[in-house]
């Protein structure tokens, strides 16, 4: 060994599969020279065995998304089904409970916020809501002539659903980001920590809007109290859920900031509640014997107010 010389190997070599443990000094035994004296340059490097993938000579880099782009939404619809329900369940239960283990909803997008949940709940709020509120009308009109379908229900749910979704976001977001401006940072429209990105806005008030699914399947009821009850519950829910979890961000302003954004936010759910009441769920017969003129006159403004 000193002197690298090379010595005999004996090698064990079994051809019957069966045939384990047994050897055979006269068949199953071959010598095979040693190969300890030939240059260390024949033999394979460790790194050869141990690299499986050997490094690129090119670094990936991460593409630009800009807001013109198709890639700058896809990144946004790109969430799983899990994750739909998961941020579905928070927004239907704001209150402590061990489910959902009194999470701020913020965390739970995980800096992952996306578009696909609080698309396709709008849209099912959309459709519901014309649904639902076909049927009530139905119900209380009068049957000695054929009821004819109203489809402006649809195009109301949508303007009324869709806008305040797409816009009221945009509006908090722009006011969150001028009143959390620092001084210095002023001219640069940097916000301060603790701060909440556009996508993170459409996200709370899309997954917001699960809780009147639900309403709306329920709300159809020719009985006005119960309607009103329903609304009630759904306004409740929502708002608590929108309150909740914006209160960390909007805390951060100055008291009579914070104090003036949540009523806003408070006052524009209270309007969607109104409407969503007035246009789709309206009094039945009963009620508007009693205040006929009262739902009526309200429904009229709701109507003008979205052109309807």
């Amino acid at each position: 060994m000193a002197n690298n010389r090379g010595y005999d190997v004996v090698v064990d070599v079994d051809d019957h599969e069966g045939d384990l443990g047994h050897t055979d000094l006269q068949e199953d035994l071959e010598f095979h020279s040693s190969n300890f004296n030939e240059p260390a340059s024949k033999f394979p490097s460790s790194a050869a065995h141990t690299n499986f993938h050997p490094p690129s000579s090119t670094t990936p880099s991460h593409s630009k998304r800009y807001l013109w782009t198709l890639s700058f939404y896809a990144q946004h619809f790109d969430v799983d089904t899990t994750a739909v329900l998961t941020r579905c369940l928070h927004s239907l239960l704001p209150f402590p409970n061990p489910l959902t283990r009194n999470t701020n909803f913020l965390d739970v997008l995980d800096g992952n916020p996306d578009l696909y949940g609080p698309f396709w709940i709008a849209t099912t709020v959309v459709f519901i809501l014309f649904l639902t509120g076909t049927i009530s009308q139905y119900l209380a009109s009068h049957h000695d002539k054929a009821f004819v379908y109203n489809f402006r229900l649809l195009s109301g749910a949508a303007g009324l659903v869709y806008g305040y979704t797409a816009f009221v976001p945009v509006g908090l977001w722009g006011a969150l980001k001028w009143f959390n401006r620092s001084p210095s940072s002023a001219t640069l429209g940097e916000t301060a920590s603790g701060s909440i990105n556009l996508i993170e806005c459409y996200a709370l008030y899309g997954y917001s809007n699960a809780i009147w699914i639900p309403v709306a399947l329920i709300s159809w009821s020719p009985v006005s109290i119960l309607n009103y009850v329903f609304v009630a519950v759904g306004f409740a829910v929502s708002v608590v859920f929108l309150t909740r979890n914006l209160w960390p961000v909007v805390s951060g302003t100055e008291a009579k900031v914070s104090r003036g954004l949540l009523i806003a936010v408070v006052g524009l759910h209270a309007g969607l509640a109104i409407a969503i009441k007035f246009l789709f769920f309206a009094a039945g017969p009963a009620a508007k014997d009693i205040k006929g003129d009262e739902a009526e006159k309200g429904e009229r403004m709701v109507r003008a107010l979205l052109g309807m």
